[in-house]
């Protein structure tokens, strides 16, 4: 099982470094990384990301359901993990509206072609039995708030000038992911691999769901 778990962390870590290398070539990353962020590339990041945040923890919650009798502890992790996370959107709306946003504007707001394009494969993976592969998603954005979200919200507030309180979403996740990916591992670990080709999908899974969330972020404004 050891050797199963490594393989597949390689294939993770290689999709992720592919995922990493490509994100500052997006437009909105590249004003980023740049310097040349504004507070309306920021209004409509906030309003991306708030469509993606707030199906989140329903696709994972879907997930859960999915899950069957064999594997209850494991069910159980996916409900919690999508209870941490199923207001986190509410602290979008509160930037938003902090940066001169109209509080209905983010709420109503359209998806993207690139979000409804992540959150069908998100919720069409989630319905099918034992969806363990979805430990690719989650591997891939758990590990921007790990590695990303912390450097995108530094480099934000410096530039636009703002409070931490107006950037508190990125730093927070920078900071508390950690304990996420913890829990990843202890998922892989407990036997899910023998079920067949599981190691595969998830890797798989992973490559996936970083190429549709780069589209989404390419894609912000395109509804």
């Amino acid at each position: 099982m050891a050797k199963a778990s490594e393989a597949v962390m390689r294939g993770l870590m290689i999709a992720w470094a592919d995922f990493d290398s490509s994100l500052d070539t997006v437009p909105v990353i590249d004003k980023i990384r740049r310097g040349k962020f504004r507070v309306e590339d920021y209004k409509s990041l906030l309003i991306n990301h708030r469509q993606q945040v707030v199906e989140g923890a329903r696709w994972i919650a879907r997930a859960a359901s999915s899950i069957d009798g064999d594997w209850l502890e494991q069910r159980s992790l996916f409900l919690k993990h999508a209870v941490t996370e199923h207001q986190d959107f509410r602290m979008l709306e509160n930037h938003y509206v902090s940066v001169g946003g109209k509080l209905e504007d983010i709420r109503t707001a359209k998806k993207n072609i690139g979000t409804e394009a992540l959150h069908a494969f998100m919720y069409h993976s989630a319905s099918q039995t034992n969806p363990f592969d979805l430990l690719g998603a989650m591997f891939m954005i758990e590990g921007l708030g790990q590695r990303k979200a912390g450097v995108w919200g530094k480099k934000i507030k410096d530039q636009l000038e703002l409070e931490d309180k107006q950037v508190s979403f990125f730093l927070y996740h920078a900071e508390n992911d950690d304990g996420h990916m913890e829990k990843f591992q202890e998922t892989l670990d407990c036997g899910i691999l023998e079920l067949a080709g599981m190691g595969e999908r998830i890797v798989k899974t992973a490559r996936v769901v970083a190429r549709l969330y780069r589209l989404q972020l390419e894609e912000i404004g395109n509804t």
